[in-house]
C-alpha cells in the first residue's frame, strides 16, 4: 500500500497541531540561541592553527570542491595545488587562502560549503573540534538533558497530526482518498513467520502468500507490540498493508498505547533514504529529517526505536546485507548503525528474509508477516470506507466473483476494486472474472483516472495511438526492470531502452514515480501490481512465444501473458491488443505453420514441463475451450511420471486446507470442460473437514466421471453425494473418531457407487457391525479394511473377526 502524507492547512486547525507548532517554535527557539552564542564562541576560533590542522585532515580529497563551494577561484586554488604535495596540506592552505580573502570569515559559512556538498559528516566533524577546543557552557550542556521530554512531545505530537490519515494510492489523484488510522483502523491479519518458507519477487510472492493465509494462525495485534522487543520484522508481500501497520503503531505509541518505555521513535522510508546516499550516520539522517524536532540532540543515552519501512525498495540492499563487500555509500553504513538500537524493519518477503542474516544476533526479536484482512477486515473495510449507496453492489461483486473474492484480502486490490465498483456503479463479476481481468481494470482506471484524466471513455482513450505509444513505453520500461528484478531505477537505465526518454519523460509519470534528489532523480512504479501487469502486456505484444517460454524470469507471468488472449467482448483486454503496430501480432494468437495459437503454443510447453496446475491456471485465465489442440495437449502421454490412462495423460484434484480459493476456481474451469469432454478424472482426493462452495462445487463435477477417490479424514459433504460408479473408494480415517451417524451421513452414499473400497478406521469405532452390513448390501468387489491393527480382504474375514463379539 503505497502511502503519503497530508500537506493541506486544515492540519492547523486541530489542537494536537497547535501543541505541535508550540512546542517546536520554543524548542526551537532556545535552540536558535544556544546555536547562536555557540556559533559566536566560535567564529574566532576558525583562526586557529590547531582547528585548521584537525579539520584539514578531514577534508581529504574534496579539498579543491569545498574551495569552490567557499568562492575561491579556480587559479588560487591551481596555486595551492601546485604548492602543496599531500592532501591534507592543500586542505589547511585552502582554508588558509579563504580566512585570507574574508573579512569577517563565519562558522556558517563553512556549514553552508559543507552542506552544498552534501558533506554533513563534515559538519559534524567541525563541531567536534571546535567543541574539544572550546567547549559550550554548563547551560547549554544542562538544556541537553532537559530536552528530552519536550523533544518526546513535540515527536508525539508530529506523529499525531501527519500520520492521523493515510493515503491509500500513490500520485497523482485529484483528491486523495484518506483513511483515518485512529477511529477507522482495521485488524490485519498477523501470523508468526519464523517457519514461513521465503518467496521470491513479484508472481511467486502473490502465489505463497494466498497460500500461507489458508493455514495460519493469527497472533493479536497488543501480543506483538506491546511488548519491547530489541528487534521485529515484518514481511509482506505488496500493498498487503505493512506500512498501515507501522503508521498505526507510530499512533500507538504517541498515544501512550505502546512501548511505554521508549522515549523517542523514528521512522524513516527507504524509498525516501535513497535520496541521501551520503549521510554517514544515525545523527545526520535525524538532522534531515527530524531537524526541527530534535536539532543535533544527543539520543546516546535514551531509549530509542528506529522504524524502517520499505526494505526492499533500498537501493543498497545488497550492500547492507553483506558487509564484507566494498561499499562506497556512507547511507549503508548509516542503516548499519541502526542495528544497535531497538528497532523495526518491515518489507516484502525477499528482503526480510536476507535480513535475517545479518541479525542473527538478536536473540531477543520476532519475526512476523502480514496476511492482509480476514473476512471481517474486509467487512469493516467496505463498511467504513464506501459510500452507502455503494457498498450492496461491493458486497455482490466480493460474493459473486471467486476473483474478487480471492484478492480482497490484500488491501491494495480491496481498495482498487472498490473505487472501480463505484465509479461504474454495477456489479464486476464478468471484469474480475480472471486474475487478468483484474489487474487489466486496475491499470486502465489507473489510466483513465490518473493519468490521462478526462472524461474520456476507455474504448476511446484506447483508439488514440498516442495512448498506446504510451502504454507500450511504460510496459517496456517495467518489462526490463521486471526481468532484472529491479524496484528502483536511475535515467540512465530508462535510456537504454527508451531512447527518446529525455523528450518525453514528463509523458511517463503517472504509473512511474520521479523521486527529485541533489544528486539526480530516482524512478520506481507507484505500486508493484502494475509494475508485473505491464511486464507481462509487454512479453506479449514485443516477444515472440519461444522468447517468452525461454526468458525463466517469465514464467511467474505466463497465465497472465495467456490471460491477455482472451478477447471476450465483456472483458476490457481486448482494447490492450496490438499496442505494438510496427509488428503485427497476428503470429501470436493465430494459427500458422505451426498450427497453433500464441496460448495454446504456451500451454503445450508448459504441459511439457510437467507443472499441470500452471497449465490449469493458464487454461483458465486465458478462458480456453476443449479444442480438438487442447484435447491433444490434456491427453498426451506424461511418460516421465509414468502417468498415464487407456494411452491418455492421467489427471487428479486434490482439495485440501492448503490450496487456495484461486486454485479451486481455476480448477473448476478445467475440470467442468474436462468432464464435458466424455473424458475420465484419474484421482480425487479430499484431505479437509469444511467444503466452500466452490469446494463443493469441484467435489460434485470430479465426481461425476472419476476412477478413484480418496479421503484423508472426516467430511461434512452437506448434501454433495456422488452420481456415478467408483472404480475405488479409499477412506483412510484411522486417526480420527466418527460417530455412526457421521460415517452413515456422509460416507456410505459413495461406498454405495464404488466397485473397490479401501477402509482404515480408528481403533475405538463402535460400529463395526454396521460396517459389515453396508458392505454386504453394497455392490463392492474389491474389499480391504484396516481395523484393529488387522487387514480383511473378504466379507468372511471381517464377519469371523466380529462374530465372537456377539456370542
Amino acid at each position: 500500500m503505497n502511502l503519503r502524507m497530508r500537506t493541506s492547512t486544515d492540519k492547523l486547525k486541530t489542537i494536537p497541531t497547535r501543541l505541535y507548532i508550540l512546542n517546536i517554535f520554543s524548542s526551537k527557539n532556545i535552540r536558535m540561541e544556544q546555536n547562536n552564542s555557540f556559533s559566536k564562541k566560535h567564529e574566532n576560533i576558525l583562526t586557529s592553527q590547531e582547528f585548521r590542522l584537525k579539520f584539514s585532515n578531514s577534508i581529504g580529497v574534496d579539498w579543491r570542491t569545498l574551495g569552490r563551494w567557499l568562492n575561491i577561484k579556480d587559479n588560487c586554488l591551481d596555486m595551492v595545488d601546485q604548492d602543496n604535495a599531500k592532501t591534507d596540506a592543500k586542505a589547511y592552505s585552502m582554508l588558509t587562502k579563504w580566512i585570507e580573502i574574508n573579512n569577517n570569515p563565519t562558522f556558517e559559512e563553512l556549514k553552508t560549503a559543507l552542506k552544498s556538498m552534501e558533506r554533513i559528516d563534515l559538519i559534524k566533524k567541525m563541531d567536534q573540534i571546535a567543541y574539544s577546543l572550546n567547549p559550550p557552557d554548563i547551560a547549554s550542556r544542562v538544556y541537553a538533558e532537559k530536552g528530552i521530554s519536550e523533544i518526546c512531545t513535540a515527536l508525539k505530537n508530529y506523529f499525531l497530526v501527519n500520520y492521523k490519515k493515510i493515503n491509500e494510492i500513490q500520485p497523482p489523484l485529484r483528491a486523495l482518498a484518506s483513511v483515518d488510522l485512529i477511529h477507522n483502523f482495521i485488524d490485519l491479519c498477523i501470523v508468526d513467520a519464523v517457519n514461513v518458507q521465503m518467496d521470491s519477487v513479484f508472481n511467486v510472492e502473490r502465489k505463497e502468500f494466498f497460500e500461507k493465509q489458508m493455514s495460519y494462525t493469527p497472533i493479536p495485534y497488543s501480543k506483538i507490540f506491546m511488548k519491547e522487543k530489541s528487534l521485529i520484522l515484518i514481511s509482506g508481500i505488496a500493498g498487503i498493508g505493512k506500512t498501515w501497520l507501522l503508521r498505526k503503531c507510530l499512533l500507538d505509541w504517541s498515544n501512550n498505547l505502546i512501548w511505554k518505555n521508549v522515549e523517542l521513535v523514528f521512522y524513516f522510508e527507504c524509498r525516501r533514504l535513497n535520496q541521501h546516499q551520503n549521510v554517514p550516520n544515525v545523527n545526520e539522517l535525524l538532522n534531515i529529517f527530524f531537524n526541527d524536532i530534535i536539532n543535533g540532540f544527543n539520543i546516546s543515552n535514551h531509549t530509542v526505536l528506529f522504524i524502517v519501512d520499505g526494505l526492499d525498495e533500498f537501493k543498497y540492499l545488497n550492500e547492507l546485507i553483506n558487509p564484507s563487500l566494498t561499499c562506497n555509500y556512507p547511507i549503508v553504513n548509516a542503516l548499519a548503525e541502526i542495528q544497535k538500537y531497538k528497532h523495526i524493519v518491515a518489507g516484502r518477503v525477499y528482503a526480510i528474509d536476507q535480513y535475517q542474516s545479518i541479525s542473527a544476533e538478536h536473540t531477543d526479536k520476532s519475526t512476523i508477516q502480514v496476511m492482509g484482512f480476514n473476512e471481517n477486515g474486509i467487512n469493516s473495510y467496505v463498511e467504513n470506507n464506501v459510500k452507502e449507496e455503494i457498498k450492496e453492489l461491493v458486497k455482490a461483486t466480493l460474493k459473486e466473483s471467486p476473483i474478487a473474492k480471492a484478492m480482497a484480502s490484500v488491501p491494495f486490490y480491496l481498495s482498487s476494486m472498490c473505487k472501480i465498483i463505484s465509479d461504474s456503479k454495477k456489479v464486476y463479476t464478468n471484469s474480475f472474472l480472471t486474475m487478468t481481468d483484474l489487474y487489466a481494470n486496475i491499470f486502465l482506471y489507473f489510466l483513465q483516472k490518473h493519468i490521462i484524466k478526462n472524461n474520456k471513455l476507455i474504448y476511446e482513450i484506447m483508439e488514440d495511438n498516442f495512448n498506446k505509444k504510451y502504454i507500450l513505453n511504460i510496459c517496456k520500461i517495467a518489462y526490463e526492470l521486471f526481468v532484472e528484478n529491479k524496484v528502483v531505477f536511475s535515467k540512465e537505465e530508462i535510456r537504454t531502452f527508451i531512447s527518446d526518454f529525455d523528450q518525453n519523460d514528463g509523458n511517463l509519470f503517472g504509473f512511474i514515480e520521479k523521486i527529485e534528489t541533489n544528486l539526480g532523480c530516482h524512478y520506481q512504479f507507484v505500486h508493484l501490481t502494475i509494475m508485473e501487469f505491464c511486464a507481462s502486456l509487454y512479453a506479449y505484444n514485443c516477444l515472440s512465444r519461444k522468447e517468452i517460454m525461454a526468458n525463466e524470469k517469465l514464467k511467474s507471468c505466463l497465465s497472465m501473458i495467456c490471460g491477455l488472449t482472451n478477447k471476450s467482448q465483456n472483458s476490457l483486454l481486448k482494447f490492450l491488443d496490438n499496442l505494438n503496430p510496427s509488428r503485427f501480432r497476428n503470429w501470436f494468437f493465430k494459427k500458422r505453420v505451426t498450427g497453433c495459437s500464441g496460448n495454446i503454443w504456451i500451454l503445450d510447453r508448459v504441459r511439457e514441463s510437467h507443472d499441470d496446475n500452471l497449465f490449469i491456471e493458464c487454461f483458465y485465465e486465458s478462458q480456453s475451450s476443449f479444442t480438438n489442440e487442447i484435447k491433444s495437449i490434456v491427453d498426451k502421454r506424461d511418460d516421465k511420471n509414468n502417468k498415464f490412462m487407456f494411452g491418455k495423460r492421467m489427471w487428479w484434484i486434490s482439495i485440501n486446507d492448503g490450496k487456495t480459493s484461486y486454485e479451486t476456481t481455476c480448477e473448476n474451469y478445467f475440470i467442468n470442460h474436462y468432464i464435458k469432454s466424455g473424458r475420465k478424472l484419474w484421482r480425487l482426493e479430499v484431505d479437509k473437514n469444511n467444503l466452500s462452495d466452490e469446494e463443493k462445487k469441484l467435489l460434485y463435477q470430479c465426481s461425476i466421471n472419476v476412477c478413484d477417490v480418496y479421503f484423508h479424514r472426516p467430511i461434512k459433504f452437506e448434501g454433495c453425494k456422488p452420481n456415478n460408479k467408483i472404480e475405488w473408494l479409499t477412506i483412510w480415517i484411522s486417526r480420527y473418531l466418527i460417530t455412526k451417524n457421521d460415517f452413515e451421513e456422509n460416507f456410505l452414499p459413495w461406498i454405495n457407487l464404488c466397485e473397490g473400497l479401501r477402509l482404515h478406521l480408528h481403533y475405538d469405532i463402535d460400529f463395526i457391525d454396521d460396517v459389515y452390513k453396508w458392505i454386504r448390501c453394497s455392490n463392492i468387489k474389491k474389499l480391504l479394511i484396516n481395523y484393529r491393527g488387522k487387514y480383511f480382504h473378504h466379507l468372511d474375514e471381517l464377519k469371523n473377526f466380529i462374530t465372537p463379539k456377539n456370542v
